[in-house]
């Protein structure tokens, strides 16, 4: 077994929104909106909407104090497979965590700007 860097770095992107100033209030709101955004952008697949709270929870899982609901938004976007390596990353997730008053969008970076740059406006075109 072999390990490997991938781009070197992970860095994470994270929008703190405040409920009152979305158009959206409910994390299922949230959800299918992102899933809109990927179903319609020509380069991007969606893939799934994983639970992640209700799977912690059920595995009596420790939990960061607030926290109401956690989704990961999974999907790809279709570019190219250029080595063996794309199979094991290539996929994304943006992570909503809800809280109380506030939801927090975080996505890791991707290998093309142009990709990153889209996801930063779908996230930040949620304020009102």
């Amino acid at each position: 077994m072999e390990t490997a860097l991938h781009l070197e770095q992970n860095p994470i992107h994270s929008l703190t929104l405040v409920k009152k100033e979305l158009r959206y209030k409910s994390m299922a709101q949230m959800v299918e909106y992102f899933k809109e955004k990927i179903t319609t952008y020509p380069m991007a697949h969606f893939i799934a909407a994983f639970d992640h709270y209700t799977k912690k929870k059920a595995l009596d899982g420790i939990m960061m104090k607030g926290l109401e609901n956690a989704k990961n938004i999974v999907f790809c976007f279709k570019n190219a497979i250029p080595s063996t390596t794309m199979a094991a990353v290539r996929q994304l997730s943006i992570g909503i965590c809800e809280f109380e008053d506030r939801f927090v969008i975080e996505f890791s970076d991707t290998a093309n700007e142009a990709f990153y740059a889209e996801i930063e406006v779908w996230a930040k075109e949620l304020v009102d």
